[in-house]
């Protein structure tokens, strides 16, 4: 039996299933999920690895497996048959070569898909072949721990509308739907002036559930930083665009981050603004 922890909110949890399944698919081992991350990813999808009952864990010597954020060759022989897995792996390099099988995992309840659809169909009830950009705009704790902590920014004003401007023109009837846990930062800072922007959920972070549905089932992404939007991004399919180079070279973040493990290679990366970041000398 092999396991993980579940530790974190919904997109870290995402990428500890895809991780764990992966892993144990390479090595030939049964992969097993707590009932923690059962109740959480079961709520929107057809995850089908078993349920781990916690009184028949804790009959088991467990080994401890700390893992990076992104895939190691070492990950290709684990040994062990009792092996509990620790740690935020974040980056598609673990699960990116059985993509169609972490994409049926990831395969919504269809009473889900056709809320969502009917959601998106009645926001843009006047228009025709609308073309939709899910917009997630990560802020909450961000907002002073990219600073202070990590030594980097979030998503900006001006990388929004950037952003915007490259799907406005590469598509015609392009609707950018916002998602985001600082909604209120969102209507004070998007330009709504084009018509072509809804503001949706209410940024509840301790029911993400239907503000992840509406992202992963727009035709193409925005995101700014973090695993909500990676996951919306990776399941939407379709072009995405992401901040990149967001922290400063000597950050702290970049001892268990890679910007090349972290985001698809055929995705859109513009460069973040760190100014906000640099000293000011008089």
């Amino acid at each position: 039996m092999w396991t993980i922890l579940p530790i974190g909110r919904l997109g870290n949890q995402m990428g500890q299933y895809a991780t764990l399944f992966a892993l144990a698919r390479l090595n030939k081992r049964q992969a097993y999920i707590s009932p923690a991350m059962a109740k959480s990813l079961s709520q929107n999808f057809k995850i089908t690895l078993p349920t781990l009952q916690e009184e028949v864990k804790q009959k088991i010597t467990w080994k401890t497996y700390y893992l990076s954020d992104w895939m190691k060759d070492k990950y290709k022989d684990i040994s062990g048959d009792y092996i509990n897995f620790v740690g935020y792996p974040s980056s598609w390099t673990f699960y990116h070569h059985i993509q169609h099988e972490i994409l049926r995992e990831f395969s919504f309840h269809e009473f889900i898909t056709e809320e969502v659809n009917l959601y998106l169909r009645n926001i843009t009830a006047s228009r025709q072949n609308v073309t939709y950009i899910g917009v997630h705009v990560r802020r909450g704790d961000y907002v002073n721990v990219m600073p202070k902590v990590w030594k980097g920014v979030i998503g900006d004003k001006i990388y929004l509308e950037q952003a915007m401007s490259y799907f406005r023109n590469k598509y015609k009837n392009a609707f950018f739907v916002v998602v985001s846990n600082g909604i209120d930062w969102c209507r004070a800072n998007i330009d709504v002036s084009k018509g072509d922007v809804y503001f949706s959920g209410d940024g509840n972070e301790s029911s993400p559930y239907w503000d992840f549905a509406i992202l992963a089932h727009c035709n193409h992404t925005i995101m700014t930083i973090g695993t909500f939007g990676f996951w919306g991004a990776y399941l939407a399919g379709g072009d995405t665009v992401y901040l990149t180079n967001f922290t400063l070279p000597n950050s702290p973040f970049l001892k268990v981050f890679k910007y090349e493990a972290a985001y698809r290679p055929e995705w859109i990366g513009i460069p973040a603004d760190l100014s906000p970041l640099l000293v000011k000398t008089p």
